[in-house]
């Protein structure tokens, strides 16, 4: 992929298969009204759980970079729970809280493997998932598999850094963690510093897409039924796709 002159980053996914067809049918019709050399599609990581079809989400973006689109793909957290599960029996993110698995429907994983055709009883959500694995195993593709093990955890472009949670502040972007990029809360959201770039972010739900100065917000709750949102970046400035302008 080229150096892109335009970015479109969109916000977390969570199994929202229909939802995610309609922001890029509207990439389409932006690029044919604004038209550029150069682009780039960028997903913020989580594409799967709590949605309806984690299964089709991840085929369709699996199908998007087959067909040569330029997209970028970010690890989410929920992507990193489900790896985890699929790669070892009772594999668990030990980032997560104890009295909490994967399976709970507070997660959503049972939810996705529904997707593929697997549905766990209601105690499964008590269950490190040991019992189940070999099912879930069976029942996603290994390309599935090799689509969550190869995303990336980080984008930097010029001014830009898009991770799904956030950053570690003090920290330069090349010295960052998987485990804060993918998971921190509290002290990027509350921080107020410069981090050597404007951070794009997912990960902590907003009502709609927030700019902080130094990070911007766009996971706009599409998990719990809400929209995808997309930011359009192009230099220094930033529109909502079909909305206002932010800089």
């Amino acid at each position: 992929m080229s150096d892109p002159q335009r970015i479109y980053a969109i916000g977390d996914v969570h199994g929202q298969l229909e939802m995610l067809r309609a922001v890029h049918t509207r990439i389409e019709a932006d690029l044919k009204d604004r038209p550029v050399d150069n682009h780039a599609i960028l997903h913020i990581g989580d594409y799967t759980d709590r949605g309806p079809d984690s299964r089709g989400v991840i085929e369709y973006l699996i199908k998007l970079d087959a067909d040569g689109e330029p997209i970028i793909n970010l690890y989410g957290n929920h992507d990193r729970m489900f790896r985890l599960f699929l790669e070892t029996p009772g594999g668990r993110d030990y980032k997560l809280r104890r009295d909490l698995s994967w399976l709970h429907d507070r997660l959503g994983g049972r939810t996705a493997l529904a997707s593929y055709g697997l549905d766990l009883p209601d105690e499964a959500q008590q269950s490190d998932g040991q019992e189940y694995h070999a099912a879930a195993v069976g029942a996603v593709p290994p390309s599935h598999l090799a689509f969550l093990q190869n995303l990336r955890d980080s984008f930097h472009w010029g001014d830009w850094f898009f991770a799904h949670a956030g950053v570690s502040p003090g920290l330069g972007l090349i010295m960052q963690d998987e485990d804060d990029l993918i998971w921190i809360r509290g002290p990027f959201l509350e921080s107020k510093r410069n981090h050597g770039a404007t951070i794009v972010h997912g990960h902590t739900p907003v009502d709609h897409v927030e700019d902080h100065g130094n990070r911007i917000a766009i996971d706009t709750g599409a998990g719990y039924g809400y929209a995808i949102s997309c930011i359009v970046i192009e230099g220094a400035s930033v529109r909502i796709l079909d909305g206002a302008v932010l800089r």
